[in-house]
């Protein structure tokens, strides 16, 4: 019998200043991400809808971002799970897609607890750049992000907070 293998999975969790109704729109709205996750977004909050995120609008379409993603499932100020890919620098993964979910849970006073899931990994090359990649990314600039959003205001994509040397989440 093949040895058994631990699934790889990115665990990231924050608090947010803000109602469950406020952080599902960051998170389920067009104009909700684009105050915190990118500097555009095209979301359709319904299984089976759109879920992109533009990071670099100036890049030729294919590689701006999470491009042709999509939410898989949906349960209203809880859950939501979308699929997501690698960065154009890592064209092999690209193609492919990986799961991400993102649960919602009330805290004490008006604080919402953001619990992100990041899993459907492979192993090896750039897969294992990938792993890291986003290791990082949730936890050092979008979830940190979510909550500036919050305590400071909408991101300014033209001059973005650097938050990655701040507090990791996760």
């Amino acid at each position: 019998m093949p040895e058994s293998r631990e699934e790889r999975l990115i665990l990231g969790e924050v608090v947010v200043n803000a109602t469950l109704s406020q952080v599902w729109e960051a998170w389920t709205t067009s104009a909700g991400a684009e105050t915190f996750f990118g500097p555009k977004c095209q979301i359709d909050p319904r299984p089976g809808g759109s879920y992109e995120i533009y990071f670099d609008l100036d890049a030729e379409p294919g590689k701006r971002g999470a491009e042709g993603m999509i939410l898989m499932a949906l349960q209203t100020e809880q859950m939501l799970s979308f699929t997501w890919n690698a960065p154009p620098h890592l064209p092999n993964v690209r193609r492919q897609m990986t799961n991400v979910m993102i649960r919602l849970e009330p805290v004490r006073g008006s604080k919402t607890r953001v619990v992100l899931r990041h899993d459907g990994w492979g192993t090896g090359g750039e897969w294992d750049q990938a792993y890291k990649y986003f290791e990082r990314a949730w936890k050092k600039v979008v979830l940190p992000r979510l909550r500036y959003r919050f305590e400071v205001g909408p991101v300014d994509w033209q001059h973005p907070p650097d938050l990655s040397l701040g507090e990791a989440v996760g």
